[in-house]
């Protein structure tokens, strides 16, 4: 198993995993399935070319198993920040330490950049496991959004969590 920045060339796998991801546990992202499945290939390549994004893959024996991503602020005043989006794990490769591998390696990536002080995250309220895998890895909550998500009738509050690098 390795993990590496995804490019372009990665689109179509990116794709298949993150409508997977939208699909399965809609609670944890803002993006919707149906939104995202009719996206062509060039959104989905653009978002992993982007100046201010990083997409990294975990791969097991050639296959995407695994995702997590940062988002750079543009702007002046909030270029010491970065989000942690987009983590998701396939079933398939759970419970093998990968979603744990996923954020360390991230974490490696954000120390890169010299100028960022603090990574930021949302996770569902709920969410047990990546609560606490996020915890694990030094994050702490600083607050809740409710109502942040809705999925059909149902609301989702979101945890916001920080960690300063």
């Amino acid at each position: 198993m390795w993990i590496e920045r995804l490019d372009a060339s990665h689109a179509l796998a990116y794709r298949e995993l993150m409508l997977e991801a939208y699909d399965r546990h809609p609670q944890a992202f803002t993006s919707s399935v149906r939104e995202r499945a009719v996206m062509p290939l060039s959104w989905w390549e653009g978002r992993l070319t982007s100046k201010l994004d990083v997409v990294l893959g975990a791969f097991d024996a050639g296959t995407l198993a695994g995702i997590v991503g940062l988002a750079f602020e543009p702007r002046e005043k909030a270029r010491h920040k970065a989000t942690l989006f987009g983590m998701y794990v396939s079933a398939d490769f759970r419970r093998k330490g990968l979603g744990f591998d996923l954020v360390q390696a991230a974490l490696v990536e954000a120390q890169k950049h010299p100028a960022l002080k603090l990574l930021q995250l949302t996770v569902t309220a709920g969410n047990d496991a990546a609560f606490q895998l996020y915890q694990r890895c030094g994050f702490i909550q600083y607050g809740l959004e409710p109502l942040a998500v809705r999925v059909g009738e149902d609301y989702f509050d979101k945890i916001h969590m920080w960690r300063q690098l």
